[in-house]
Protein backbone atom coordinates (compact mmCIF):
# COMPACT_ATOMS: atom_id res chain seq x y z
CA UNK A 1 0.00 0.00 0.00
CA UNK A 2 2.63 2.32 0.40
CA UNK A 3 4.27 1.55 -2.40
CA UNK A 4 1.42 2.49 -4.74
CA UNK A 5 0.34 5.57 -2.85
CA UNK A 6 4.58 6.68 -4.07
CA UNK A 7 3.71 5.67 -7.23
CA UNK A 8 0.41 7.65 -7.13
CA UNK A 9 2.15 10.65 -5.85
CA UNK A 10 4.96 10.32 -8.29
CA UNK A 11 2.83 10.56 -11.49
CA UNK A 12 0.62 13.36 -9.69
CA UNK A 13 4.45 14.77 -9.23
CA UNK A 14 6.28 14.21 -12.37
CA UNK A 15 2.81 13.99 -15.28
CA UNK A 16 -0.53 13.23 -13.89
CA UNK A 17 -2.35 10.68 -11.57
CA UNK A 18 -5.97 9.44 -12.43
CA UNK A 19 -9.03 10.73 -9.77
CA UNK A 20 -11.48 8.58 -8.96
CA UNK A 21 -13.75 9.34 -11.68
CA UNK A 22 -10.73 9.14 -14.29
CA UNK A 23 -9.73 5.64 -12.97
CA UNK A 24 -13.42 4.42 -13.22
CA UNK A 25 -13.61 5.71 -16.77
CA UNK A 26 -10.52 4.64 -17.70
CA UNK A 27 -11.92 0.97 -16.47
CA UNK A 28 -15.03 1.01 -18.43
CA UNK A 29 -13.04 2.19 -21.41
CA UNK A 30 -10.58 -0.98 -21.21
CA UNK A 31 -13.99 -3.27 -20.48
CA UNK A 32 -15.33 -1.95 -23.90
CA UNK A 33 -12.53 -2.40 -25.55
CA UNK A 34 -12.37 -5.88 -24.62
CA UNK A 35 -16.00 -6.32 -25.22
CA UNK A 36 -15.85 -4.43 -29.07
CA UNK A 37 -12.61 -6.93 -29.53
CA UNK A 38 -14.78 -10.36 -28.78
CA UNK A 39 -18.08 -9.29 -30.94
CA UNK A 40 -16.92 -6.77 -33.46
CA UNK A 41 -19.33 -4.07 -32.82
CA UNK A 42 -19.00 -0.98 -33.82
CA UNK A 43 -20.58 1.08 -31.42
CA UNK A 44 -18.82 -0.85 -28.85
CA UNK A 45 -15.27 0.91 -30.99
CA UNK A 46 -17.54 4.58 -30.93
CA UNK A 47 -18.19 4.44 -26.88
CA UNK A 48 -14.51 3.50 -26.39
CA UNK A 49 -13.36 6.39 -28.74
CA UNK A 50 -15.15 8.93 -26.91
CA UNK A 51 -14.33 8.11 -23.28
CA UNK A 52 -10.73 7.87 -24.61
CA UNK A 53 -10.35 11.09 -26.57
CA UNK A 54 -12.23 12.44 -22.90
CA UNK A 55 -9.57 10.60 -20.59
CA UNK A 56 -6.75 12.40 -23.25
CA UNK A 57 -8.04 15.98 -23.05
CA UNK A 58 -8.66 15.33 -19.05
CA UNK A 59 -4.18 14.26 -18.88
CA UNK A 60 -3.10 17.08 -21.27
CA UNK A 61 -4.77 20.15 -19.58
CA UNK A 62 -4.19 20.03 -15.67
CA UNK A 63 -0.54 20.67 -16.63
CA UNK A 64 -0.97 23.45 -18.96
CA UNK A 65 -3.24 25.07 -16.17
CA UNK A 66 0.11 25.37 -13.80
CA UNK A 67 2.16 26.00 -16.52
CA UNK A 68 3.48 29.84 -15.91
CA UNK A 69 2.41 30.74 -12.71
CA UNK A 70 4.38 32.39 -10.24
CA UNK A 71 4.38 33.08 -6.08
CA UNK A 72 6.03 34.82 -3.82
CA UNK A 73 5.82 35.11 -0.17
CA UNK A 74 6.49 37.75 2.40
CA UNK A 75 8.80 38.03 5.38
CA UNK A 76 6.81 36.33 8.12
CA UNK A 77 7.74 38.13 11.24
CA UNK A 78 9.06 36.20 13.86
CA UNK A 79 6.37 35.73 17.50
CA UNK A 80 6.54 34.08 20.67
CA UNK A 81 4.23 30.69 21.18
CA UNK A 82 0.85 30.96 21.83
CA UNK A 83 0.69 34.18 19.47
CA UNK A 84 -0.70 33.69 16.00
CA UNK A 85 1.95 33.25 13.21
CA UNK A 86 0.33 35.26 10.02
CA UNK A 87 1.56 33.93 6.44
CA UNK A 88 1.38 35.64 3.56
CA UNK A 89 1.07 34.42 -0.12
CA UNK A 90 0.81 35.86 -3.59
CA UNK A 91 -0.13 33.77 -6.41
CA UNK A 92 0.48 35.84 -10.10
CA UNK A 93 -0.96 34.52 -13.43
CA UNK A 94 0.82 36.44 -15.65
CA UNK A 95 -0.46 34.85 -18.58
CA UNK A 96 -3.12 36.75 -21.03
CA UNK A 97 -5.54 33.53 -20.19
CA UNK A 98 -7.47 32.92 -17.09
CA UNK A 99 -6.50 29.96 -14.68
CA UNK A 100 -9.52 28.49 -12.64
CA UNK A 101 -9.83 26.01 -9.80
CA UNK A 102 -6.94 25.66 -8.12
CA UNK A 103 -5.34 24.16 -5.26
CA UNK A 104 -2.63 25.77 -3.07
CA UNK A 105 -1.09 23.94 -0.25
CA UNK A 106 1.39 25.03 2.45
CA UNK A 107 3.94 22.19 3.25
CA UNK A 108 4.86 23.08 7.21
CA UNK A 109 7.34 20.94 9.00
CA UNK A 110 4.98 18.42 11.08
CA UNK A 111 6.20 20.02 14.15
CA UNK A 112 3.81 22.99 13.16
CA UNK A 113 0.53 21.04 12.59
CA UNK A 114 -2.02 20.20 9.87
CA UNK A 115 -0.49 21.57 6.11
CA UNK A 116 -3.05 24.51 5.55
CA UNK A 117 -4.72 24.68 1.79
CA UNK A 118 -6.64 27.32 0.07
CA UNK A 119 -8.76 26.36 -3.06
CA UNK A 120 -9.11 29.26 -5.75
CA UNK A 121 -11.99 29.43 -7.94
CA UNK A 122 -10.06 31.07 -10.41
CA UNK A 123 -7.11 33.93 -11.27
CA UNK A 124 -7.83 36.51 -14.37
CA UNK A 125 -5.01 37.01 -16.43
CA UNK A 126 -2.25 38.79 -15.47
CA UNK A 127 -4.10 39.02 -11.74
CA UNK A 128 -2.75 38.34 -8.35
CA UNK A 129 -4.52 35.95 -5.79
CA UNK A 130 -3.43 37.59 -1.87
CA UNK A 131 -3.27 34.35 0.40
CA UNK A 132 -3.61 35.13 4.02
CA UNK A 133 -3.62 32.48 7.22
CA UNK A 134 -2.51 32.45 10.66
CA UNK A 135 -0.99 29.83 12.54
CA UNK A 136 -0.55 28.93 16.28
CA UNK A 137 2.62 27.51 16.98
CA UNK A 138 2.81 25.43 20.36
CA UNK A 139 6.67 24.81 19.71
CA UNK A 140 9.71 27.58 19.97
CA UNK A 141 12.06 27.12 17.21
CA UNK A 142 13.44 28.06 13.81
CA UNK A 143 11.82 26.27 10.48
CA UNK A 144 12.42 26.41 7.61
CA UNK A 145 10.70 24.85 4.15
CA UNK A 146 11.25 26.00 0.60
CA UNK A 147 8.08 25.18 -1.21
CA UNK A 148 4.78 25.62 -2.12
CA UNK A 149 2.35 22.85 -3.93
CA UNK A 150 0.04 23.53 -6.06
CA UNK A 151 -2.68 21.23 -7.54
CA UNK A 152 -5.32 20.58 -10.02
CA UNK A 153 -7.73 19.08 -12.05
CA UNK A 154 -9.36 21.42 -14.01
CA UNK A 155 -11.00 21.31 -16.51
CA UNK A 156 -13.12 18.00 -16.18
CA UNK A 157 -11.55 16.93 -12.92
CA UNK A 158 -10.45 13.44 -14.43
CA UNK A 159 -7.01 13.63 -13.45
CA UNK A 160 -5.02 15.16 -10.54
CA UNK A 161 -1.88 17.19 -11.53
CA UNK A 162 0.24 18.71 -8.78
CA UNK A 163 3.80 21.07 -9.48
CA UNK A 164 5.76 22.44 -6.55
CA UNK A 165 6.86 26.35 -6.71
CA UNK A 166 9.67 27.67 -5.13
CA UNK A 167 8.68 30.01 -1.80
CA UNK A 168 11.64 29.73 0.36
CA UNK A 169 9.95 30.44 4.31
CA UNK A 170 11.77 31.28 7.77
CA UNK A 171 10.19 30.87 10.77
CA UNK A 172 11.39 32.08 14.21
CA UNK A 173 9.07 30.88 16.92
CA UNK A 174 10.39 32.38 20.11
CA UNK A 175 9.41 30.99 23.58
CA UNK A 176 6.43 31.66 25.75
CA UNK A 177 6.85 35.61 27.23
CA UNK A 178 4.87 37.00 29.89
CA UNK A 179 4.39 39.72 30.81
CA UNK A 180 5.47 40.93 34.25
CA UNK A 181 4.49 43.89 36.32
CA UNK A 182 7.12 43.16 39.23
CA UNK A 183 9.68 40.58 39.81
CA UNK A 184 11.31 40.80 42.80
CA UNK A 185 14.49 38.39 41.92
CA UNK A 186 15.25 41.21 38.79
CA UNK A 187 14.12 44.10 41.35
CA UNK A 188 17.09 44.10 43.87
CA UNK A 189 19.23 44.93 40.88
CA UNK A 190 17.52 47.99 39.60
CA UNK A 191 19.64 50.90 38.49
CA UNK A 192 19.78 54.17 40.13
CA UNK A 193 18.76 57.43 39.41
CA UNK A 194 22.21 59.22 39.74
CA UNK A 195 24.61 59.78 36.92
CA UNK A 196 24.97 56.20 35.44
CA UNK A 197 21.52 55.61 34.94
CA UNK A 198 20.90 59.15 33.11
CA UNK A 199 24.18 57.89 30.64
CA UNK A 200 22.83 54.49 30.28
CA UNK A 201 19.11 56.19 29.15
CA UNK A 202 21.18 58.77 26.71
CA UNK A 203 23.04 56.29 25.29
CA UNK A 204 19.79 53.76 24.30
CA UNK A 205 18.26 56.93 23.09
CA UNK A 206 20.87 58.78 20.98
CA UNK A 207 21.02 58.51 16.85
CA UNK A 208 24.97 59.76 16.99
CA UNK A 209 27.97 57.60 18.64
CA UNK A 210 30.86 55.15 17.79
CA UNK A 211 29.34 52.74 15.51
CA UNK A 212 30.21 49.08 16.34
CA UNK A 213 28.20 47.60 13.12
CA UNK A 214 26.50 47.33 10.42
CA UNK A 215 23.36 44.59 10.30
CA UNK A 216 20.67 43.94 8.02
CA UNK A 217 17.51 45.91 8.94
CA UNK A 218 14.86 43.47 11.80
CA UNK A 219 11.15 43.75 12.29
CA UNK A 220 11.04 46.49 15.12
CA UNK A 221 14.25 48.33 14.64
CA UNK A 222 13.86 52.06 15.18
CA UNK A 223 13.94 54.12 11.87
CA UNK A 224 16.48 56.63 13.38
CA UNK A 225 19.28 53.73 13.07
CA UNK A 226 19.15 53.24 9.55
CA UNK A 227 22.54 54.09 7.98
CA UNK A 228 20.95 55.36 4.66
CA UNK A 229 23.93 55.72 2.36
CA UNK A 230 25.16 51.99 3.24
CA UNK A 231 21.41 50.77 2.69
CA UNK A 232 21.37 52.78 -0.87
CA UNK A 233 24.77 51.22 -2.06
CA UNK A 234 23.21 47.32 -0.71
CA UNK A 235 19.85 48.09 -1.95
CA UNK A 236 18.77 47.05 1.22
CA UNK A 237 18.27 48.68 4.56
CA UNK A 238 21.20 48.72 7.37
CA UNK A 239 21.40 49.55 10.74
CA UNK A 240 24.10 50.99 12.79
CA UNK A 241 24.89 49.37 16.09
CA UNK A 242 26.41 51.87 18.76
CA UNK A 243 28.75 50.90 21.37
CA UNK A 244 26.18 51.05 24.64
CA UNK A 245 27.52 52.14 28.05
CA UNK A 246 26.72 49.62 30.79
CA UNK A 247 26.39 49.85 34.46
CA UNK A 248 28.61 48.64 36.86
CA UNK A 249 25.57 46.29 38.95
CA UNK A 250 24.73 44.65 34.97
CA UNK A 251 21.56 41.78 35.57
CA UNK A 252 23.29 38.27 34.30
CA UNK A 253 20.73 35.79 33.48
CA UNK A 254 22.52 32.41 33.27
CA UNK A 255 20.29 29.28 31.76
CA UNK A 256 21.58 25.90 32.36
CA UNK A 257 21.92 23.80 29.51
CA UNK A 258 23.54 20.69 30.72
CA UNK A 259 21.91 17.14 30.37
CA UNK A 260 19.72 16.22 32.83
CA UNK A 261 16.45 18.51 32.91
CA UNK A 262 12.79 17.48 32.70
CA UNK A 263 11.57 18.23 29.32
CA UNK A 264 8.60 20.56 31.07
CA UNK A 265 11.30 22.04 33.24
CA UNK A 266 13.58 23.03 30.66
CA UNK A 267 10.54 24.61 28.50
CA UNK A 268 9.51 26.19 31.74
CA UNK A 269 13.34 27.86 32.46
CA UNK A 270 13.68 29.00 28.94
CA UNK A 271 10.16 31.13 28.69
CA UNK A 272 11.19 32.33 32.18
CA UNK A 273 14.79 33.31 30.80
CA UNK A 274 13.00 35.39 27.92
CA UNK A 275 10.01 36.57 30.40
CA UNK A 276 13.38 38.27 32.89
CA UNK A 277 15.21 39.22 30.14
CA UNK A 278 12.40 41.28 28.59
CA UNK A 279 11.16 42.53 32.20
CA UNK A 280 14.91 43.72 32.60
CA UNK A 281 14.84 46.04 29.62
CA UNK A 282 11.37 47.52 30.31
CA UNK A 283 13.04 48.20 34.10
CA UNK A 284 16.04 49.69 31.93
CA UNK A 285 18.02 47.58 33.39
CA UNK A 286 22.20 46.67 32.03
CA UNK A 287 20.66 42.62 31.51
CA UNK A 288 22.39 40.04 29.40
CA UNK A 289 21.75 36.24 28.79
CA UNK A 290 24.65 33.76 29.48
CA UNK A 291 24.73 30.18 28.04
CA UNK A 292 27.57 28.06 27.91
CA UNK A 293 27.11 27.04 24.41
CA UNK A 294 26.64 31.37 23.55
CA UNK A 295 28.41 32.61 26.10
CA UNK A 296 27.33 36.67 26.74
CA UNK A 297 24.12 38.03 24.51
CA UNK A 298 22.64 40.84 25.04
CA UNK A 299 21.18 41.90 21.95
CA UNK A 300 16.78 41.63 22.02
CA UNK A 301 17.14 39.61 18.53
CA UNK A 302 20.21 37.53 19.19
CA UNK A 303 18.84 36.89 22.79
CA UNK A 304 15.13 35.23 21.91
CA UNK A 305 16.63 33.55 18.57
CA UNK A 306 19.51 31.94 20.92
CA UNK A 307 16.77 31.11 23.07
CA UNK A 308 14.37 29.89 20.72
CA UNK A 309 16.86 26.62 19.71
CA UNK A 310 18.39 25.87 22.72
CA UNK A 311 18.13 22.28 24.31
CA UNK A 312 19.72 20.63 26.72
CA UNK A 313 23.15 19.07 25.21
CA UNK A 314 26.71 18.76 26.45
CA UNK A 315 28.81 21.54 25.55
CA UNK A 316 32.06 20.28 23.48
CA UNK A 317 34.05 23.44 24.53
CA UNK A 318 32.15 24.24 27.77
CA UNK A 319 32.66 27.39 29.28
CA UNK A 320 33.17 28.48 32.94
CA UNK A 321 30.55 30.14 34.78
CA UNK A 322 30.99 33.97 34.76
CA UNK A 323 32.27 34.94 38.51
CA UNK A 324 30.24 37.48 39.31
CA UNK A 325 26.72 38.04 40.87
CA UNK A 326 23.70 36.34 38.67
CA UNK A 327 20.43 34.61 38.26
CA UNK A 328 20.82 31.01 37.27
CA UNK A 329 18.42 29.04 36.37
CA UNK A 330 19.14 25.08 36.73
CA UNK A 331 18.28 22.23 38.51
CA UNK A 332 21.45 22.27 40.35
CA UNK A 333 23.10 25.07 42.53
CA UNK A 334 25.48 28.04 41.23
CA UNK A 335 29.11 27.97 42.15
CA UNK A 336 29.22 31.85 41.43
CA UNK A 337 28.79 33.36 44.97
CA UNK A 338 26.12 35.91 45.54
CA UNK A 339 23.74 34.22 42.96
CA UNK A 340 20.24 34.23 42.75
CA UNK A 341 19.04 30.59 41.98
CA UNK A 342 15.66 29.54 40.55
CA UNK A 343 15.59 26.27 41.49
CA UNK A 344 13.58 23.51 39.26
CA UNK A 345 13.62 19.76 40.62
CA UNK A 346 14.72 18.40 44.13
CA UNK A 347 16.22 20.48 46.50
CA UNK A 348 20.58 19.52 47.12
CA UNK A 349 20.84 19.94 50.73
CA UNK A 350 23.51 22.06 52.41
CA UNK A 351 23.39 24.76 49.35
CA UNK A 352 23.33 27.89 51.41
CA UNK A 353 22.56 29.87 47.83
CA UNK A 354 19.75 32.49 47.44
CA UNK A 355 17.09 30.11 45.60
CA UNK A 356 13.33 30.39 44.60
CA UNK A 357 12.12 26.74 44.03
CA UNK A 358 9.45 27.14 41.43
CA UNK A 359 6.53 24.73 41.13
CA UNK A 360 5.04 23.07 37.77
CA UNK A 361 2.14 23.11 39.59
CA UNK A 362 1.51 26.96 40.08
CA UNK A 363 1.75 29.06 36.91
CA UNK A 364 4.89 30.61 35.68
CA UNK A 365 4.22 34.28 35.87
CA UNK A 366 2.71 33.98 38.92
CA UNK A 367 5.67 32.69 40.44
CA UNK A 368 8.18 35.10 38.82
CA UNK A 369 5.96 38.17 40.00
CA UNK A 370 5.46 36.85 43.39
CA UNK A 371 8.41 34.51 44.83
CA UNK A 372 10.78 36.17 47.29
CA UNK A 373 14.35 34.87 47.29
CA UNK A 374 15.04 32.89 50.00
CA UNK A 375 18.70 31.57 51.58
CA UNK A 376 18.36 27.86 52.08
CA UNK A 377 21.21 26.36 54.31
Amino acid sequence: MVRLHSWYRWLETHWVAPAYGGGVLLGLTLAFLGAATNTMSGWLYVISGVVLALLLVGAWLPPRSLKGLRISREPIRPVSVGEPLQVTLTLVNPTGQARSLLQLQDPLPAVMGARPAKAIAAIGPRSPHRWRYDLMVRQRGIYQWQEVYLRTAAPVGLFWCQRSLTAPAQVTIYPRVWPLSRCPVLDQFRLSTGLRWQQSRLAEQSTEGLTRALRPYRWGDPSRLIHWRTSARYGELRIRELEQLTADNQVLLALDVRPGWDADDFEAAVSATASLYLYGLQQRLAIAVWMASTGYLQDQHRVLSALAVVMPHAVSTPSRLPNQPLVWLSAQPPSSPGSAWLRWGAMSPGTGQVCVAMDRDRPLAEQLQSSLPQTVS
